[in-house]
């Protein structure tokens, strides 16, 4: 018998553990099963979290919320959801450029490539095999579609969903990137994971803008990450001085879980920071135009959310650096095209110059502005 022969027929005897040999073989660093089903708990807490509007803008959390509840809903045929992990694990300390104002902060996981195209290729390739080898059937998501990944992860064992809402897995903390396969194949699993969090509530102390109402409770409308990231309107004034330096995305609740001890460092190559995204200049980021942050961007998370909103973002930082001299390289931006540019042009210039050097600049940009929120800015 070949070899092809003898691992066809191993799979078909157990085609769990051949996903997971083959998984393993394609970079992903862990693997788990769960069934195709949502349990009722997550389920409730899934509706309670959209009644109370804690989804914010995200619409799309709403729109097929049946398939969210109910994988089958989506596809009839699903049986199983294979959740599979990539581990990003940072080299350095996550928060460490928090120290320093006068640089942004951008989330360890946009420091390089965007995950969801290299991880996507690999699920690709695993299902392609698993259509070969075990003959079954297959779909792929790598944050996708209406697909709670989360709570799949939590339910296949890989690791157990925190107070701070993230999956925490023992072996490599809070640092893995999902993907998933749902398949028509019935994978049995007797992996599972508790729930280790205990009496820790470390995650819910250091976030900086009160985001959980409670334990395992997100109200993603304070969450910085979903501000400077999914939001789209005018940060409202009183998450702006809490927001320090965080330009895209915040780590706080991930990095300072005490299970991030037990982690691994990442050897995935496409997570590897660029130097150039690794601690900014805010002056620089500020002086971006729209090709220029195509440029410097491309590849990276952070080109999705525009240059407008970006540049949004990078002045609040620099409302908060408390350094002066950089008043001269955003001036330009008090008549930016974007009216989020310009009101956080505003914003920053309030926070750096004294009163009367405010005034003076009121009186000559003022009048001229078009836009009612900006106006406020300067009220």
């Amino acid at each position: 018998m070949s070899k092809k022969s003898k691992q066809s027929s191993a799979s078909l005897l157990d085609p769990a553990s051949a996903i997971r040999e083959k998984a393993l073989e394609l970079k992903f660093n862990t693997v788990g099963f769960s069934p195709a089903k949502i349990n009722e708990k997550n389920q409730k807490n899934l509706r309670t979290f959209l009644d109370l509007g804690y989804h914010g803008d995200m619409a799309w959390m709403e729109n097929r919320i049946e398939w969210r509840e109910d994988p089958t809903a989506m596809w009839e045929d699903a049986k199983s959801i294979i959740v599979l992990g990539v581990n990003y694990g940072p080299a350095e300390p996550a928060l460490a450029n928090l120290d320093f104002d006068d640089r942004g902060n951008i989330s360890v996981y946009a420091r390089n490539k965007d995950y969801h195209d290299f991880i996507k290729k690999r699920l690709k390739a695993l299902a392609r095999w698993m259509v070969e080898n075990l003959g079954c059937q297959v779909k792929v998501f790598v944050d996708t579609a209406p697909v709670l990944e989360k709570v799949a992860a939590a339910q296949s064992g890989i690791g157990w969903q925190g107070k701070n809402t993230h999956l925490v897995s023992r072996e490599y903390g809070s640092w893995l990137f999902l993907g998933e396969i749902y398949t028509d194949l019935d994978l049995k699993t007797d992996r599972h994971e508790e729930d280790h969090c205990g009496s820790c509530n470390k995650c819910l102390s250091i976030c900086p803008t009160d985001a959980f109402p409670s334990p395992y409770v997100l109200d993603a409308k304070r969450c910085i990450s979903y501000l400077t990231i999914e939001y789209h309107g005018h940060i409202a004034e009183e998450f702006r001085a809490p927001m320090g330096n965080r330009i895209y995305g915040c780590d706080d609740c991930i990095a300072i879980c005490p299970w991030n001890k037990f982690a691994e460092v990442t050897t995935e190559e496409h997570v590897f920071p660029r130097i150039e995204l690794t601690a900014p200049r805010l002056a620089d980021l500020a002086e971006l135009d729209d090709a220029t942050f195509r440029q410097v961007f491309s590849g990276s998370p952070v080109k999705r959310i525009g240059r407008d909103r970006f540049i949004r973002n990078v002045l609040i930082g620099i409302g908060n650096c408390g350094d002066k001299s950089i008043v001269k390289r955003i001036t330009p931006l008090l008549k930016d095209s974007s009216p989020y540019v310009r009101a956080m042009a505003v914003w920053a210039m309030k926070r750096l110059l004294d009163k009367q050097e405010f005034e003076d600049l009121k009186l000559e940009y003022k009048d001229d502005e078009p836009d009612a929120d900006v106006l406020v800015e300067w009220l």
